[in-house]
């Protein structure tokens, strides 16, 4: 029975092969044909220019963030958010108020003030050509929102911190700059959104000081004006004295008051030195000098594979057919003959 068995597979096995042997000019030719036309499309998609390529190379240049989400324990994502206004949106995106820094950026970059932004900045419903007349889009804004969500992307690494935003185009030069400007965006965004609060008390401090040295400035140049008038005398003398005395009391409480900020801000300095801030730039984006996409080799390879297995595929199938036509009865059967 064993031996009747194994009869019966090694027929089998001959058969598959006998008909691979028989189509095996149709197999070889078909495959090579696939195999040279994907090299030949790779080559013009390589010699054309990219705005004429059916297959331009893509480019991604990527910015890189260090983001301290340590700041973010503690329920000061959940006050940040609710002081914005942007708790109850984040919450529809999935962003809670137990989240980290890095999942609120990275619900920024999707949201449509930031997108917007871009495609304003960039004229992108141009340069995607979504108003073009040939096919008028019915929503330009939201179809250009969709268009630079396929092209922006960006994550973040739990564990270092890390967070890139990268964005992809044929253009090496403009895809830098729209992933620079995505940056410089999203840290005005957090800055307005009052994140770093170390960062905003020393920006307060900076304005206090200048006003009030600028003040200072203001009642020690009246001071003199006042004093030179007391020395050509052309001026009610009493009258003046007071002003002088209530211009130097005036000045001496703003002097303090101006010590007092420079001493603020000077301890704010040495406390934000020994601290980590929420968001610092790592690296901006630089012009790639290498292609992101596509794979052409890996074009090359898949288009023959699936070439060869094509043409094994069809072999069996005419194989089949040709079996059929030789059955009288398989053929009776296909023309509703009865038997």
């Amino acid at each position: 029975m064993n031996e009747e068995k194994n009869s019966d597979n090694e027929i089998s096995l001959i058969d598959l092969f006998a008909v691979l042997w028989h189509r095996k000019v149709m197999i070889i030719v078909i495959t090579l044909i696939a195999m040279v036309g994907v090299v030949v499309y790779a080559v013009i998609s390589i010699k054309l220019p990219s705005e004429k390529s059916p297959l331009p190379n893509e480019y991604t240049p990527t910015a890189l963030m260090l983001i301290n989400n340590a700041s973010s324990s503690g329920g000061g994502m959940a006050s940040m958010l609710s002081a914005s206004g942007l708790g109850s949106l984040a919450g529809l995106a999935g962003v809670s108020t137990g989240s980290t820094f890095s999942d609120l950026a990275i619900y920024l970059v999707s949201t449509n003030s930031l997108l917007d932004s871009v495609v304003d900045e960039f004229d992108l419903i141009t340069r995607y050509k979504i108003d073009k007349p040939k096919k008028k889009a019915e929503h330009p804004r939201a179809d250009s929102r969709e268009a630079l969500k396929k092209k922006l992307t960006a994550s973040a690494d739990e564990k270092s911190g890390v967070f890139s935003i990268a964005f992809e185009d044929r253009d090496a030069a403009f895809a830098q700059r729209v992933v620079n400007f995505c940056v410089n965006y999203l840290l005005t965004w957090f800055d307005e959104l009052g994140i770093d609060k170390n960062k905003l008390e020393k920006e307060n401090l900076e304005k206090n000081i200048q006003n009030t040295f600028d003040e200072i400035q203001n009642l020690e140049l009246e001071s003199r004006q006042l004093e030179q008038s007391v020395q050509r005398g052309s001026v009610n003398i009493p009258s003046i004295s007071l002003d002088l005395s209530r211009i130097q009391l005036e000045l001496g409480a703003q002097r303090q008051v101006y010590t007092q900020l420079k001493v603020q801000y000077e301890l704010l300095k040495v406390t934000m030195a020994s601290e980590k801030p929420v968001f610092q730039i790592l690296e901006m984006a630089e012009v790639p000098d290498k292609k992101s996409g596509p794979s052409r080799g890996m074009l090359c390879i898949i288009v023959t594979f699936a070439a060869g297995f094509f043409s094994i595929f069809l072999a069996f199938g005419l194989n089949a057919i040709s079996n059929i036509r030789k059955d009288p009865e398989a053929m009776a059967k296909l023309k509703g003959e009865k038997q």
